[in-house]
């Protein structure tokens, strides 16, 4: 029938699910953290996408920035949750804090809350915290993530490391120096610059930024020892990439994009999955089928052979649109899942995509 990807699943502790929007990323994150469970595996799952296509999956009613447990006929557990990206953040900054009251004036800033759930990149920092979190500091044995769509996903990637030069970059520096007394510390240039930002955007604001600095300082090396924990685990061999794409040839085009940049940074796709392939119901070519039905004019054999013709042609074009990556992502397995008769939206669903993904060749 198809590849089977249960190496994922028994290999690995990590499996982490990237590709374009609509390709059927969050659906294949949730199948493979169901396999998980059905290998006897605590897992769960975890979606940074706002939107609530992994719970429908999942035939839940929503998810929190907590691990909810779906009940199952299965050997292990399987656990399922979304980001919240300021829950999530309210909690590192609680966990950093080196001295009494520095998590609650933080939280509390003005500065802070406009800043921890909108921020960019914040949503990628969190997310890979969340990552470290359920990894390191929970009891599960796989932990499954479906990220944003590809461009973002590669922000997901670096965050760690943009962290981590923002917290070493001069400017930061500048501000953070004085907290024995901002405008006394910094220079004439910082000054007019903190008065030009101050025209603009008001003083209020410039202040609870200085505020918020202020309070954070003390608390940058836990952050940065963060992410380089984070950044070791996910180019440890225990953790899994996943490039989910469809044949389109756009769709195709952001895929290769996305397995480039991983190869720069030594990440390899460990399994290519494309879905809503077009069937093709016999091994006859799409010109064979054609001259076939020429042969057959005016009957309704005729008609069927046409038709047999338009799928074999449509499933070549798709494989031609596929040959430079699947040669990027070489020797990693491929499995193409089929258009299915119905949107996937309960267990049952995601069992039959599983079949595809988890069934050994024929």
């Amino acid at each position: 029938m198809t590849a089977d990807l249960g190496h994922l699943v028994a290999d690995h502790d990590i499996v982490v699910c990237t590709g374009s929007g609509g390709v059927g990323k969050t659906t294949t994150a949730a199948v493979i953290a169901l396999e998980g469970a059905r290998a006897g595996r605590k897992t769960v799952v975890v979606t940074i996408d706002p939107a609530k296509r992994l719970a429908d999956a999942l035939g839940l009613e929503g998810l929190t920035n907590t691990p909810s447990r779906i009940e199952g006929d299965w050997p292990g557990e399987l656990w399922a949750l979304m980001l919240d990206t300021k829950g999530t953040f309210d909690d590192l900054v609680t966990k950093h804090a080196t001295e009494p009251g520095q998590a609650e004036r933080i939280l509390g800033n003005r500065f802070y809350r406009n800043i921890s759930g909108a921020l960019s990149g914040t949503q990628e920092y969190m997310a890979m915290e969340k990552l470290y979190e359920l990894h390191e500091e929970h009891d599960f044995d796989l932990v499954v993530v479906d990220t944003p769509p590809t461009r973002n996903a590669l922000d997901f990637l670096d965050a760690p490391r943009r962290l981590t030069r923002f917290l070493d970059h001069r400017l930061y520096r500048v501000v953070m120096a004085p907290t024995r007394g901002i405008v006394k510390a910094v220079g004439v240039a910082t000054q007019a610059f903190l008065r030009s930002v101050s025209r603009v955007v008001g003083g209020d604001v410039v202040g609870d930024a200085i505020t918020f600095f202020q309070a954070f300082d003390g608390m940058e090396q836990g952050f940065k020892d963060r992410a380089q924990r984070v950044l070791e685990l996910l180019t440890h061999p225990t953790t899994a990439f996943v490039l989910v794409t469809a044949p389109r040839p756009d769709v195709v085009n952001e895929a290769s994009y996305f397995a480039d940049r991983l190869a720069e940074g030594g990440i390899t796709i460990r399994a290519l999955i494309v879905n809503r392939i077009h069937p093709r119901f016999t091994n006859r070519s799409a010109t064979e089928l054609r001259a076939l039905a020429e042969t057959r004019h005016g009957t309704e054999l005729a008609d069927l052979l046409t038709n047999l013709a338009d799928f074999a042609a449509l499933a070549d074009t798709e494989e031609r649109h596929l040959e430079g990556l699947t040669a990027r992502v070489a020797p990693a397995p491929v499995v193409r899942v089929p258009f299915l008769a119905h949107d996937v939206h309960d267990l049952d669903g995601l069992a039959t995509v599983g079949s595809w993904l988890f069934s050994p060749d024929d």
